[in-house]
């Protein structure tokens, strides 16, 4: 188990941001957009390797719900319907410590793929 946990998890008022303080004083704040283009669950990262889904057309996506999980995760639901991703704190720390990188990536998959960020 690790020995970093959140100590606050916030949505903020137009729900599009998801501020998470840790018990070592670091805090991240996630885009409602990259937590949803992003989630750990099989929808998106698929049932194994190289089957990955880019999902386009999540630019205005908020969060609806969040639903803690055991004492190690939290279930995120977006207004899109999605919500069967369960973040972890530690998949939670490594959004804010390289989510930026990652999100990227993915701009870099909607344009090789032709897709946009923008909803259809």
């Amino acid at each position: 188990m690790s020995d970093t946990w959140p100590s606050e998890l916030k949505v903020s008022t137009d729900r599009r941001l998801l501020t998470v303080s840790f018990n070592d004083g670091f805090v991240a704040q996630l885009p409602a957009e990259m937590l949803r283009v992003l989630s750990p669950s099989a929808e998106v990262q698929g049932h194994g390797p190289g089957q990955k889904v880019t999902v386009p057309g999540k630019r205005n996506v908020t969060i609806k719900s969040m639903t803690p999980t055991g004492n190690y995760a939290v279930r995120i639901g977006f207004d899109d319907g999605h919500d069967t991703g369960i973040f972890t704190w530690i998949y939670l720390r490594e959004l804010g410590d390289g989510g930026a990188a990652k999100f990227a990536e993915y701009e870099g998959e909607l344009a090789t793929k032709g897709l946009s960020r923008d909803p259809r």
